[in-house]
């Protein structure tokens, strides 16, 4: 048996006849084609006004528009973009508002609108896909002094005046010895950084860094590297995130930290010298008088010795392997890389990058021996940087 092929117009037609020949009633009619009686009603009033063609789909635009906007200003935008190719909308916008005054002058995503539509502006291609996936590197055992560095924000509090501090403190893992706590005014990492130059200046460079994954010491671009992560990757040392949620991980540093809240911000001190002092008597007590248990009930001033790993300032990372292509990161945190801008991350800014070749159109970026990501030639933006993955690896330690 074939298909019997109707219409919309003419199931309406149907369903007006029906109502005209007056054998059933409008609900009646309604509801035998599955409408509401409102919607019977209004065919029927279109088909006594228009005749069949009444019965079609109309327009929905409205018969009025107070708020259209004239074709004039179409032409005005037109022409500007014709003299000024590179203007976008809101430079075009502010054109006009300076020599038109602002009454009548189309909004910015208006202007935007017209020019997408006259084919006149692209939108950019986005990245497809997602870049590397990294396997989070094992924790490296501390057996000796300088071996592993913990580093942590204790968490902010207030003096008893109101002043806000943020208590950076530095500890050696395998001595305990605690090398400093510094009130800082905030997280910004230049201010981090001046105080690990006095760290490092005084006491060598340790061969690992261990931090949690917040800022200033990670984040969610290439690697989890920031500005001040990606310095201490140039100096050479070793940048260790624990395992997001794991606390434990640094747990011997985090037992410091009840420890130091508890005798020296119990309350606070009034003011943020006298905190700075009250700490700095603390940090000598704890490091020349208190007993420690992983030591031997020795004292951390008594293991602990200076690294014969000098500061150097100006390191980069490196050495490269032959044939790879090198780059220096620009200030606005791009390279130039065949003809094009690509971006590549902020932290590593004055930095070289090297480039390997990997496949037809793919090349690995690397900063040292960390592999940031990959730049695909077909991507208009920068690289599609690497990550760790997420899952949860059991805890482990690898020599250092």
């Amino acid at each position: 048996m074939p298909w019997k092929l109707t219409s919309l117009v003419a199931e309406r037609m149907r369903m007006v006849s029906a109502v005209l020949k007056g054998h059933k009633t409008m609900q009646q009619v309604a509801d035998d084609f599955g409408v509401s009686r409102k919607t019977a009603g209004k065919w029927l009033r279109r088909f006594m006004r228009f005749g069949r063609r009444g019965l079609r789909d109309m327009s929905r635009r409205p018969h009025q528009s107070p708020r259209r906007i004239g074709g004039r200003w179409r032409q005005r935008v037109a022409q500007l973009r014709r003299s000024h190719r590179r203007w976008g909308p809101k430079k075009l916008h502010a054109w006009l508002v300076r020599h038109h005054g602002a009454q009548g002058v189309p909004a910015i995503r208006t202007m935007a609108g017209w020019l997408k539509a006259s084919g006149r502006v692209s939108s950019p291609r986005r990245r497809s896909g997602k870049g590397p996936r990294l396997l989070r590197p094992g924790l490296t055992m501390a057996n000796r002094p300088n071996d592993v560095w913990t580093v942590d924000f204790k968490g902010w509090f207030r003096t008893g005046d109101g002043t806000r501090i943020e208590p950076l403190t530095v500890r050696d893992l395998s001595s305990r010895y605690l090398l400093a706590v510094c009130l800082l005014p905030g997280l910004s990492w230049e201010r981090v950084q001046a105080a690990f130059v006095r760290l490092f200046v005084l006491y060598g460079l340790p061969r690992a860094m261990r931090m949690d994954n917040g800022a200033p010491f990670g984040s969610s671009g290439p690697a989890g590297l920031t500005r001040l992560s990606a310095w201490w990757t140039a100096l050479g040392i070793r940048v260790e995130f624990i395992v997001p949620g794991h606390p434990e991980q640094n747990g011997a540093h985090e037992q410091m930290h009840r420890v130091l809240k508890a005798e020296t911000a119990m309350p606070p001190a009034r003011t943020r010298l006298g905190q700075q002092q009250r700490l700095r008597r603390w940090v000598r007590l704890y490091n020349q008088s208190r007993p420690h248990e992983g030591l031997g009930q020795r004292v951390p001033e008594d293991v602990y010795r200076a690294s014969r790993r000098s500061y150097v300032t100006g390191k980069v990372p490196g050495p490269y392997p032959s044939g790879w292509a090198m780059r220096r990161v620009r200030s606005c945190g791009t390279i130039k890389w065949q003809g094009r801008e690509r971006f590549i991350g902020e932290a590593f800014v004055r930095y070289q990058v090297a480039l390997k070749h990997q496949k037809q159109g793919e090349w690995g970026i690397y900063f040292g021996k960390l592999l940031l990501g990959i730049l695909h030639a077909d991507d208009v933006g920068g690289l599609r940087p690497s990550a760790y993955v997420r899952r949860h690896r059991p805890f482990a330690l690898q020599k250092p």
